[in-house]
């Protein structure tokens, strides 16, 4: 039986300080080039010199303000801020890779879904299909009050609203135009036949868009939707849907039980357990020998900083930590921020020193340390034992933690059988799913706003 083929995306921000705080200050990492498109071009090729499926990346709206009531020490590390868009950086870096995805987060909360729809199917036709949507609503009160609120919306509203968001969308991007709308004839002079396009019409409670899908039918038209929520509505979401999820495992029993709980959204949904991929955020510090890699490890860790990893997580929860002596128990507050960031808190056996002790390498994430065979051994007992399709790959140092994996562990996976040797032709989507094609599947909820069941079309050869 031929070993399932684990999937990478490498997880990044248009940012300096993402997961791994601190590390800016190593003096092998370049992070701070951040605002140069040479910075996005290389490592786009270096990742898809490592096969990697995707380069997903991550986004906010708003800033850091929650520990120390202040933005402090959020400036002084770069924790996210300053934070450039994700979307913008897409087309040089398709423009120099032929097969590597992106999946790209935007927040549906403050930006309307027409303008939107637009952004993504030109995305989606510069990259010749490889582009994924992540889809967030937000957590962030100081980004409510930047865009004119008091305070975020709660919690299950803000998916209330998301999940009419997703129906515009698909009105614009499935059923605006049908397949053979264009034709392109010089000879008869028309690019479009009229009969064709229809005006999407939508009144509902959150949104009102009388309109025309301003692009033609992109290689993919929906985008493949990536979703990070593990809360009960987030779930229920996610079954409707998400076709790759994002979790944040601690240990593999409990990553068995959510990706368990993903895969039964998606049944109640009435699609296959398989039809969503499920991804863990993951940490990896390898080299030639185990010593090596626990030294390189020691060396990272020396310019860490676990107070400003409690600084973003503190805003992932809504909790001041800084308020709390270093022993002293963190009493769990409910809030409108991440619900699986706080649900560890319910216990109340967690201490500022505890978090600290997490945030070692600057981030929380389960860090893999080793040798090739020692890092390929974990990850296939990580998909083993879990049911994971594969890893969401941060940067400690970069680009030196991706140049690593890609030197030492992926040729090691490949040995092994358990990560591709090339990529299959076609969209994101099709390489994906490859017992699929370009398009939603036809169980899928976007699939039903289609005006009719279009002949799918094999994926486009690049």
């Amino acid at each position: 039986m031929a070993k399932k083929k684990i999937l990478l995306n490498a997880f990044n921000m248009n940012c300096i300080g993402h997961i791994n705080h601190g590390l800016w200050t190593h003096p092998r990492d370049n992070s701070t080039q951040f605002n140069n498109l040479e910075y996005w071009t290389d490592l786009a090729k270096l990742l898809e010199r490592g096969l990697f499926d995707g380069m997903f990346i991550a986004d906010i709206v708003g800033v850091y303000d929650i520990y120390q009531n202040s933005v402090d020490v959020t400036l002084k590390e770069a924790i996210q801020l300053p934070v450039n868009d994700p979307l913008l950086l897409v087309s040089a870096m398709a423009g120099v890779t032929r097969h590597l995805g992106f999946g790209l987060t935007a927040n549906l909360t403050y930006d309307a879904p027409y303008l939107f729809a637009r952004r993504m199917s030109t995305l989606d036709h510069l990259s010749r299909g490889r582009v994924g949507w992540n889809i967030v609503t937000g957590y962030l009160d100081s980004a409510a009050r930047a865009m004119g609120l008091n305070e975020q919306v709660e919690h299950d509203r803000r998916y209330d609203q998301a999940d009419e968001y997703l129906e515009v969308l698909y009105k614009l991007w499935e059923g605006s135009w049908e397949d053979d709308a264009v034709i392109n004839d010089r000879e008869q002079r028309v690019y479009t036949r009229p009969e064709k396009v229809h005006k999407v019409r939508h009144e509902g409670e959150f949104y009102k868009v009388e309109g025309y899908h301003l692009c033609e039918p992109s290689p993919q038209r929906t985008p493949v939707l990536f979703q990070a929520g593990s809360s009960d509505r987030g779930l229920e979401f996610a079954g409707r849907h998400a076709e790759c999820v994002f979790i944040s495992g601690q240990n593999k029993i409990a990553t068995r039980e959510q990706v368990d709980k993903v895969r039964a959204s998606a049944v109640r949904a009435g699609r296959n357990p398989q039809d969503i991929k499920v991804f863990m955020g993951l940490s990896v510090v390898v080299a030639a020998t185990e010593e090596q890699a626990r030294e390189k490890f020691a060396d990272y860790c020396s310019h860490a900083s676990a107070e400003a990893g409690l600084a973003h997580f503190a805003a992932s929860t809504g909790i001041d930590f800084a308020d709390y002596e270093l022993d002293e128990p963190i009493q769990y507050v409910k809030s409108n921020a991440i619900q699986s960031a706080t649900r560890n808190l319910k216990n109340n056996d967690w201490t500022r020193r505890k978090l600290l002790e997490q945030h070692t390498l600057g981030g929380r994430y389960v860090t893999i340390i080793g040798s090739p065979e020692q890092v390929a051994d974990e990850l296939e007992s990580w998909v083993e034992e879990t049911g994971l399709d594969g890893f969401n790959l941060t940067r400690i140092v970069t680009p030196e933690s991706y140049e690593d994996f890609v030197d030492l562990v992926v040729p090691e996976l490949q040995r092994r059988g358990s990560y591709k040797t090339a990529y299959d032709p076609g969209t994101l989507r099709s390489k994906l799913f490859p017992e699929g094609t370009d398009r939603l599947p036809p169980q899928h909820a976007g699939a039903s706003y289609r005006i009719h069941t279009p002949t799918e079309k094999t994926s486009a050869r690049q």
